[in-house]
């Protein structure tokens, strides 16, 4: 990054290129895992409906044909009884079978162009290099790639699971060539928990799961730009016909004050979301809202998006998100964001 009227002056520690060749690598990963479970589920429907004298390799062959030709078979039309939360269950667990299979977690998806009407604030990268300004620009790319992974499932007749997960969310100054195009933050995100299935029913809802687990969030930086919390949380998820609504509460371990970044950041994050989604045909309207009741709607946050088809490709979506209030990412916990951006989505909530 630079001062105002000097030579440019790149700010350390940012990899863009690296970063850049191992996001595309996960997202081909991704993909190639999706491709992988459609050629299996429809192998084994053709099993059932092959005669004697078909081969592995013309069930295979069919099978490739038919899903680079019709999207239906890669996304098949599922009984209208069939619950999409419990669907989206139904696949991890058969994903679970495939070796070498990483599982969508959270949304993943890519913003190429998103504009902040309230700015970004410099303040904090101008502390931690000494510089006397730094120029961030208003329009800049996003992009979160979210993925989990059994530690134990089907433990209790098919209950209770283990899982583990890490997500990734990144947001590129891309376009600001001014400074190098640097990545302005990344937020690192770990977690383990325990999820149950207990299929609990009222009022016409399903309470398709509950999960109990823990939480790390950090940016990995140190001095002033240093952010990271640790949660104990829960998470409750109802669902009806193609509407699914969920509650995550959680509990902030506290840190020794000497050690805490932000030791307020719950007067801004809270201590809850809720969300909910809902598919209508291929398109997923989702919403969340984090603190708004808790701060009086002074310091929340709500995001809308929405996942649509686009060109009848199966494996990539167009995504619009807007994002208004506090906690868009770490280093923003306690600034005012005004978002909104457009891009793809592979994987939603549903």
């Amino acid at each position: 990054m630079k001062k105002t009227g000097e030579n440019m002056v790149q700010v350390p520690g940012y990899k863009t290129t690296t970063t850049f060749i191992f996001f595309m690598m996960t997202w081909v990963f991704i993909i190639q895992s999706s491709y992988a479970t459609a050629l299996q589920d429809c192998m084994m429907e053709a099993m059932e409906n092959a005669n004697d004298n078909m081969t592995i390799g013309e069930l295979r062959q069919h099978c490739e044909q038919l899903i680079n030709v019709d999207q239906s078979i890669v996304a098949p039309e599922k009984d209208k009884d069939v619950k999409l939360v419990e669907e989206r269950m139904r696949q991890d667990r058969q994903n679970v079978l495939l070796p070498f299979t990483l599982m969508a977690h959270k949304p993943n998806y890519v913003i190429i162009a998103g504009y902040n009407a309230s700015s970004y604030n410099s303040e904090h990268y101008e502390k931690q290099h000494d510089l006397e300004s730094i120029d961030i620009d208003d329009v800049e790319a996003k992009f979160q790639l979210s993925i989990k992974f059994p530690l134990l499932v089907n433990l209790f007749n098919g209950k209770v699971d283990i899982y583990a997960a890490y997500t990734n969310r990144s947001f590129w100054q891309v376009y600001n060539s001014d400074i190098s195009s640097p990545f302005r933050e990344t937020n690192h995100e770990p977690e383990a928990w325990v999820q149950f299935h207990p299929g609990w029913e009222f009022l016409g809802f399903t309470n398709t799961w509950n999960s109990f687990g823990v939480n790390h969030q950090s940016n990995g930086r140190g001095g002033y730009l240093s952010r990271s919390w640790n949660r104990i949380f829960a998470w409750l998820t109802v669902e009806r016909g193609n509407l699914a609504m969920s509650f995550k509460p959680w509990y902030r371990i506290s840190e020794d004050a000497e050690d805490d970044d932000n030791p307020n950041i719950t007067d801004y994050m809270g201590h809850y979301e809720l969300s909910a989604s809902y598919k209508w045909g291929e398109n997923v309207f989702s919403i969340m809202s984090r603190n708004n009741l808790e701060s009086n709607f002074k310091r929340g946050a709500i995001e809308l998006s929405w996942s649509f088809p686009i060109w009848n490709w199966p494996y990539l979506k167009g995504y619009v998100q807007y994002f208004n209030g506090y906690g868009e990412s770490l280093i923003d916990y306690d600034q005012h964001v005004n978002s909104i951006g457009f891009g793809f989505s592979l994987t939603d909530w549903l």
